[in-house]
Formats: C-alpha cells, structure tokens, sequence
C-alpha cells in the first residue's frame, strides 16, 4: 500500500489530486492550515494541522510515507519565498525518513532545457516576469533545492488552469512541443496522481497541456 504526503491539498488542484489519489486506493497524509477545508473523509485520509514552514508538522507529514506530492504555492499575503522555504523544510523531512520520490506543481514560466517556446509562449513568460516575478523568482527558487537534494523529483508544469470539466486526456510535452495554453485542473490532476508510481519523469519537467 502505497501513502502519500500531501501538501497543498486544499487549493484548487490540491483538493482533485487528494480525491483521486484516495478514489485509487493510496493512503494520504495531508498536511493543511484548516482542517475545516478539507471536503471529504475517508479511513485512508489522516489529517494533519500545520503549516508547510514548520518543521515539526512536515517531519509529522512526511514521516511512514512513500511518496511526497507538493502542490502548494503563493496566494495573496505568502512570503515571497515560500515554494523554495517550504519545499527545504519538506526536502530535510524526506532525508530524515528516508522517502526518495517529490512530485512538485509549477507553471510554465519556469523553463526548461528541452522547451522551444514560440512567440507567444515568449510573450506569456515575458509578462510573468513584469507582472509575477516574486511568483517566477519562488518557482525557480524550489527547483534549485530540488536540484541539489539527490532525491528523484518530478516538477509538473502546466499552462493557464481552468475550471472546466476534465476530458479524460492530455499531452505530456514541452512548453512549444506537443503543447497547448491551457488544460482543465482536473485532468492535470489526473497525471499528476501517475506520478505517484510512474518514474518515466525522474529529473524532468514535463509540461501537461489539453
């Protein structure tokens, strides 16, 4: 039996992840502020109060779990290193307990190697740095801890998230290959929750696009 440390399980996407990773049979351990929004219960869900900057409800989190999805992210008020301090704290817990595998969410505008962005692609990431650029700053920052921490991490990059519903498919490319400018949250959370056994991406940055 597969369980999974959950963090980030009460944003947009966090909350379909956790409903199809508990639908598929794996145990969960979701670390969130509230309590009061997590939607649903089940005898394979524990819950655990805290935050992802305190150390003590990581190492709770993350302690007799096998895989860690991370999915949190900046909302209005976060510091503004958030995703790179969290993303630590979680590193150093997943050392202590011995866990190897780190799924982590980002966007687009965080770049990778075998990416071929097109003009608009250009443009999108161009305004990201003008208008969010502690936002882009923050991602980049995460990815470096997960560079250096010798774990096999994964980060999942999307395009613009929308709320429509899911079509039971999408492309695992690149920003300008085999890629889109949008897909649904729930069919990103769909390949998001493959990853908790698939290591086809180990070391990658695939970017999932309708």
């Amino acid at each position: 039996m597969v369980t999974i440390a959950l963090f980030g399980g009460t944003g947009k996407t966090g909350r379909r992840v956790l409903s199809r990773a508990l639908a598929a049979g794996y145990t969960v351990r979701a670390l969130v502020r509230d309590p009061g929004k997590v939607q649903m219960s089940s005898p394979m869900l524990t819950v655990i109060r805290g935050d992802v900057m305190d150390p003590q409800s990581v190492d709770e989190t993350v302690a007799g779990s096998d895989v860690v999805l991370s999915l949190f992210g900046q909302v209005k008020g976060s510091p503004a290193s958030l995703q790179t301090d969290g993303t630590r704290t979680i590193v150093a817990a997943m050392k202590q307990h011995e866990v190897s595998r780190i799924v982590t969410l980002s966007g687009g505008g965080l770049a990778a190697p075998l990416d071929q962005p097109r003009l608009p692609d250009r443009i999108i990431r161009f305004l990201l740095k003008r208008l969010s650029g502690q936002v882009l700053a923050d991602a980049e920052g995460h990815f470096d801890v997960l560079k250096a921490s010798g774990l096999e991490w994964t980060v999942v990059r999307g395009p613009r998230l929308t709320e429509k519903p899911g079509i039971g498919s999408y492309r695992v490319g690149w920003v300008g290959v085999d890629a889109s400018t949008q897909i649904s949250r729930d069919d990103l959370a769909d390949f998001i929750v493959t990853q908790v056994v698939d290591r086809s991406y180990v070391g990658e940055m695939p970017f999932v696009s309708a």
